[in-house]
C-alpha cells in the first residue's frame, strides 16, 4: 500500500518505525534495512527515510560517524533510486554541516542518471536557503566546469537563495553571462526572473544588471522579468507595470 493510500494516524506510525528502523540500522552497521527503504518505489517511503537519517545525524551526534559511514555504502548502488534518496538525506545534513557531506554532491553532480543530479539540485536549493556560505563557496567552484550540464545546473541550484536574498548570488550569476551554451544561458535568464518579483528583490537584480556587460543577455533577462510578473501576478510584489517601470527607470529606456 502506498504512503498516501495510508490514513493520517498510519502514516504518522510509519514514519516513526521507519525513523527507528534505521536508527537500528545505522548503530549496527545493517545497511539492508536501509537499502529497503531507500530503493522503494514510493517516492514518499524514499522522503521519510532521507528525513529520518537528516533527522537522526543531528539529533544524535554520536552517530553521525555511522550515518556517514552507511550513506557512504549506499552511494554506489546500481539503483538510481538508492543513489537518489543518499544524495537527499546528505542535503539534510547539509543544512546544518555542509562540509561533512560535500563529497556526495561533488559524486552526485556527474551521476548518470537525471534523478539523482535532479536530487543534487533540490539539495543545493535547500541547502543554501539555510545553510548559504559554505554552499554558495561549493558552487562557485562549478561555474566554468568544462561540461555545461555542471554549469546548468549549479546555476539552478543557487536559485532558491536569490528569491529571498539576490544580492548573494548575483555575484555568481555574473559569471556566467558570457557562456556561449543556449542551456546555460537560457537557466541564467530564467533564474533572473525568478529572483526579481519577490519582495524587495527587483531594485537588488536591476542594479546589479547595470553592471553586466553582455547587454544582449540582460535585454532578454529585462524582457523575462517583466514577463515573470504577469505570469507570477499572484506571487509578485509589483503589477506588470510597476514592474515595467521600474525597468524602464533604471535602464532609461
Amino acid at each position: 500500500m502506498a504512503f498516501y493510500d495510508l490514513s493520517k494516524a498510519e502514516r504518522e506510525q510509519l514514519v516513526v518505525k521507519i525513523g527507528a528502523q534505521l536508527e537500528k540500522a545505522v548503530i549496527t552497521g545493517n545497511s539492508k534495512t536501509c537499502l529497503r527503504h531507500f530503493n522503494d518505489p514510493d517516492t514518499y517511503i524514499r522522503k521519510t527515510a532521507y528525513l529520518a537519517v537528516g533527522r537522526l545525524y543531528i539529533a544524535k551526534p554520536e552517530l553521525q560517524a555511522a550515518v556517514l559511514k552507511t550513506l557512504e555504502q549506499l552511494l554506489p548502488h546500481n539503483s538510481f533510486y538508492v543513489r537518489q534518496t543518499v544524495v537527499n538525506a546528505a542535503g539534510e545534513i547539509g543544512k546544518n554541516d555542509f562540509k561533512a557531506v560535500q563529497s556526495f554532491f561533488d559524486n552526485g553532480l556527474f551521476d548518470a542518471h537525471h534523478a539523482v543530479r535532479n536530487a543534487v539540485i533540490g539539495s543545493v536549493k535547500k541547502m543554501g536557503e539555510v545553510n548559504p556560505a559554505p554552499v554558495l563557496q561549493w558552487a562557485k567552484s562549478y561555474l566554468h566546469h568544462e561540461d555545461k550540464e555542471i554549469r546548468r545546473e549549479i546555476c539552478h541550484g543557487i536559485e532558491l537563495r536569490g528569491r529571498k536574498y539576490p544580492q548573494d548570488i548575483l555575484p555568481l550569476l555574473k559569471e556566467l553571462e558570457f557562456d556561449q551554451t543556449a542551456r546555460v544561458r537560457n537557466t541564467l535568464v530564467h533564474v533572473l526572473g525568478q529572483i526579481a518579483y519577490k519582495k524587495g528583490c527587483l531594485a537588488i537584480v536591476l542594479a546589479h544588471l547595470k553592471t553586466w556587460k553582455n547587454t544582449a543577455l540582460v535585454a532578454d533577462a529585462l524582457e523575462e522579468i517583466i514577463d515573470v510578473h504577469d505570469r507570477y501576478k499572484d506571487f509578485a510584489v509589483l503589477t506588470q507595470d510597476e514592474a515595467r517601470a521600474m525597468v524602464a527607470a533604471y535602464f532609461k529606456l
